[in-house]
């Protein structure tokens, strides 16, 4: 499995999307699978790692969100309401009217939103490191992003996304709207999660930032929620760009998994 870029930039395309433009890129061939970036990342410091992999079972489309990378802003918050009716739409325009939808972190809690708000859109589901409600997050972590400042941001998200959007009032942008965003997070309820019928897979890393014991919460109140929890901390087990062994053979037991999971009837 490869550690390089998955493509040039000049692969991606730009649609209109409720206002924003959008960036997108899409890879492969097959069933469509929707791959959401994280917060403060771009789709290549997410998935980057497992695009190729991914791309040889199915037709993937990989998006950046509202004020990520490529894609513009709007004179508005991002939520994950507004991320999630972005996605529907790029979907509508793509001709697309069902898909899998895989998001990592910020992304899974898109996810989430796009299985409640576009039912009709979705067929399966990967939500990866992410929570539901504030307690699924470890101690402190809530104090700590009420003083988020942008010098906490790593850096390497900074160096990443320069390389695609050499601005930097974009990127401090970027932090702001994403720290904002979790700043006023609020709870989901369990009745929310009852409410997603689509077969569901909750992936966790055993050292992850929401705790494996929400996550486990999380798969059994999904109707047709499903667990899997890996070595790992938050997204080492798919390569994302933060992981701290490059050399990791996790991730193509993860991508293995993954079309497992997807395949089955």
């Amino acid at each position: 499995m490869t550690t390089q870029p998955t493509q040039a930039q000049t692969a991606g395309k730009y649609a209109n999307v409720n206002g924003v433009k959008m960036y997108y890129e899409i890879h492969g061939a097959g069933k469509p699978l929707v791959l959401i970036h994280g917060g403060g990342s771009t789709l290549e410091t997410t998935f980057g790692r497992i695009i190729p992999a991914l791309a040889k079972t199915h037709r993937i489309i990989a998006v950046e969100l509202q004020a990520h990378g490529h894609t513009g802003d709007r004179d508005a918050p991002e939520t994950f309401k507004q991320d999630a009716d972005d996605v529907a739409e790029l979907l509508r325009q793509l001709n697309i009217t069902k898909a899998n939808v895989f998001g990592f972190s910020n992304g899974g809690q898109t996810t989430m939103e796009i299985a409640m708000r576009h039912p009709q859109q979705v067929d399966k589901l990967i939500i990866a490191s992410a929570f539901y409600k504030r307690d699924g997050a470890p101690a402190g972590f809530w104090e700590g992003m009420k003083h988020a400042k942008f010098s906490d941001m790593p850096q390497v998200y900074k160096d990443e996304y320069l390389k695609i959007n050499n601005d930097q009032a974009a990127l401090l942008n970027m932090f702001n709207k994403d720290a904002q965003r979790m700043q006023t997070f609020k709870d989901w309820t369990e009745a929310d999660l009852r409410s997603i019928t689509a077969p569901a897979l909750v992936v966790i890393g055993d050292h992850d930032l929401p705790t494996p014991a929400h996550a486990v919460e999380m798969s059994q109140l999904l109707p047709n929620g499903r667990l899997a929890i890996l070595p790992g901390t938050h997204g080492s087990y798919m390569g994302e760009i933060m992981s701290p062994d490059a050399n990791s053979k996790v991730p193509e037991f993860f991508v293995a998994m993954i079309n497992e999971f997807l395949a089955a009837q």
